[in-house]
């Protein structure tokens, strides 16, 4: 599907509620599948990727139904042999997380994905596992995996990558070890697997940067899933350089391991509050106010870079409009994502007019620039990129056309007509 956007002239208004956040719903539905009894979720995200998570853990012979907004997980707490592939879909997460807790099962199983999912690497997961005692057979470190269940020991283990994917997968794996499992990274990635892990029983604790689990039996709760601030992340951006715009989004999640964008948006000047802060199932949430703001330019680099991996294509946007120059560096994750999101954010950018140069891990943005458009830009089957693209086409002076923009409906399906609300 293409998708044609044009310019707005009259600004962003009025108030929106983002979707349920996607890290949240994959972790609710995948701890609730070990917990013994019956879960509540409310808010679940309806992202192809959660899904697939759900997908899986059926699969697996988990009772999951919908009643209205809810997600009901009855659980037995005891996971079954599966009678085919296990499919991720396009869902990194899925895979690394699945793989964590299927390594240290009685039976085997095999995670498959899409052709994009098919070229990401998970070697990241596999060789600490393996340290753990997993047996796993890969192509080339890439899937399908082939898993071969076995009884797992604790490690403790020193990851040269800060990457909550990862750290995810060894706790998962650790839950089922007797001893206990170490994690340790550079920064502090998001913390939602702990949070979570913690709300429900589990024997995990904190101590800076290294956190520890020990075997735990999960108990079920009722989960309230917040508002996705990655989906937020799109119309903050919009709302900061779209002239005339004042938005209010509503129920967001306020994870301090995830408000990197909204750091990095105060630090160039952007005009932004947070109203009604709370806290639901574990996780801060409140509502955003944002508005058009004079920005200016400021380097994004080190520790903060975990708070806003996946916001980075749509902060280049949010550069661009900021006076002087934006570097951003620590970034190199992002060529291991949907697609290589350094080069493909600048390739597109550079399309519609912007200034912007790439660099081994991130990118150099000089701005202000007027972005023209009046071409065609391409999505490399990477849902977060396709919206970025569609952020700035709303500041092009001449129309673009997004090739492929049905990658969007992976993590966020909602997308046009919430834009489409705050333009009536």
């Amino acid at each position: 599907m293409n998708k044609f956007v044009n310019k707005i002239l009259i600004g962003l208004n009025g108030e929106i509620v983002v979707p349920a956040d996607k890290s949240i719903s994959h972790r609710a539905v995948i701890l609730a599948s070990l917990a013994k009894g019956k879960s509540i979720i409310k808010n679940f995200s309806k992202g192809q990727d959660p899904l697939s998570s759900l997908k899986i853990c059926k699969s697996l012979g988990v009772n999951a139904e919908f009643e209205n907004n809810n997600l009901i997980i009855n659980s037995t707490g005891k996971l079954l042999a599966p009678t085919t592939y296990l499919d991720c879909g396009n869902s990194g997460t899925t895979m690394r997380f699945m793989t964590g807790i299927l390594a240290g099962q009685k039976f085997n199983s095999i995670l498959i994905g899409d052709e994009s999912l098919s070229k990401r690497p998970m070697k990241r997961i596999t060789e600490p596992l393996a340290l753990m005692g997993a047996e796993i057979k890969s192509n080339n470190y890439k899937a399908p995996l082939e898993i071969f269940g076995k009884n797992l020991h604790s490690i403790e283990y020193k990851s040269e990558l800060s990457s909550a994917q990862v750290k995810s997968c060894i706790l998962l794996a650790g839950l089922q070890c007797d001893g206990v499992t170490k994690f340790s990274e550079p920064f502090i990635s998001r913390d939602h697997t702990e949070r979570m892990l913690k709300y429900m029983g589990a024997n995990i604790s904190t101590n800076g940067n290294t956190v520890a689990i020990t075997k735990s039996d999960l108990e079920p709760k009722t989960i309230e899933v917040c508002g996705d601030i990655s989906s937020a992340a799109f119309f903050i951006v919009a709302g900061l350089i779209i002239p005339n715009s004042k938005i209010i989004l509503k129920n967001v999640g306020l994870n301090q391991t995830r408000t990197g964008i909204l750091d990095v948006a105060k630090k160039m000047g952007g005009n932004i509050e947070i109203i009604d802060a709370r806290e639901i199932s574990g996780e801060p949430v409140g509502d955003i106010k944002v508005e058009y703001s004079e920005l200016k330019s400021c380097t994004i680099e080190g520790e903060i870079i975990p708070k806003l991996i996946d916001e980075i294509p749509v902060i280049a946007v949010l550069a661009t409009q900021a006076n002087g120059t934006t570097i951003i560096k620590d970034a190199q994750d992002l060529r291991n994502k949907e697609s290589d999101r350094i080069k493909a954010t600048v390739t597109e950018l550079k399309k519609l007019g912007a200034d912007i140069e790439e660099t081994t891990d991130g990118f150099i943005i000089n701005g202000k620039t007027d972005l023209i458009g009046n071409c065609e830009v391409e999505t490399y089957h990477d849902h977060r990129l396709a919206m970025s693209l569609y952020v700035a086409g709303l500041i092009c002076q001449k129309p673009i056309l997004i090739k492929s923009f049905e990658w969007v409906n992976i993590s966020f399906p909602e997308f046009d007509d919430l834009f489409n609300n705050l333009k009536a």
